[in-house]
């Protein structure tokens, strides 16, 4: 078997979502192009985590730094379990390992997008009042900030899903096969992402409490009740 080679295009023929070299790469180990992935999971959702926890302190920032990655492999992780039993039930016969190889390529172009928004999200933080210790801030502001996280973490996940749609077609034969493959891959990131990112809380920060790793509270609750709490906030709704 011949080893795939890399180069610097790579990464842009990922983002393209070229369904010939993504498919290539996904129905054999390639442990540079496997280390890739990794460093661009790493550097870019590190850095857009930098971004997030900044606001409340530098260390909030080293911190979420540290776990946003480790939310997105987990993610992978898990999902490519769930796909690798739930492909074939919609239709697409693919082994565990191209199943994982797939979703991993997919949260390597989520995190280069969330890496390109760190720069925006960094001076959104900057020309908002800091959320330290004693400072006063809005909860109109607070939810804001929330919310601009939500969005931009969900456009940088739904994006990355929909390059593998060719992928998928092109697996599978069948339109309607990837739409509804693609349609489990997005909720299985969606459930499974979002109650880790609850689980493995704080990302912002609250100026009322300790900057720590992780909350004493972190099964209590769970991530769709805070969204719709920060909603209603930024509505006015209470």
């Amino acid at each position: 078997m011949q080893t795939l080679k890399l180069n610097r295009g790579d990464i842009g023929v990922l983002l393209r979502g070229g369904s010939r070299p993504i498919r290539s790469w996904s129905e054999q180990w390639d442990a540079q192009r496997l280390a890739l992935h990794l460093g661009v999971i790493v550097v870019g959702a590190g850095s857009y985590g930098a971004a997030m926890g900044w606001w409340r302190d530098p260390l909030q920032a080293a911190y979420v730094a540290a776990k946003f990655p480790l939310i997105l492999l987990l993610t992978a992780a898990g999902n490519a379990l769930l796909n690798a039993m739930l492909a074939p039930l919609l239709g697409l016969n693919i082994p565990f390992r191209q199943s994982f190889l797939a979703i991993l390529m997919s949260f390597t172009m989520a995190a280069a997008i969330l890496g390109s928004f760190s720069p925006l999200v960094a001076f959104l933080v900057w020309n908002t009042p800091p959320l330290s210790a004693g400072m006063h801030i809005s909860r109109a502001a607070y939810s804001f900030i929330q919310l601009t996280h939500v969005a931009v973490i969900a456009f940088a996940g739904l994006a990355a899903n929909l390059r593998l749609m060719h992928l998928l077609r092109d697996l599978s034969g069948d339109a309607g096969v990837a739409r509804r493959v693609l349609l489990a891959w997005v909720a299985g990131n969606l459930f499974l992402g979002s109650q880790l990112s609850w689980i493995l809380r704080p990302f912002i920060g609250s100026p009322g409490l300790p900057v720590e790793f992780l909350r004493a509270t972190a099964l209590n609750g769970n991530f769709y009740e805070t969204v719709f709490r920060a909603a209603r906030h930024l509505l006015n709704f209470d």
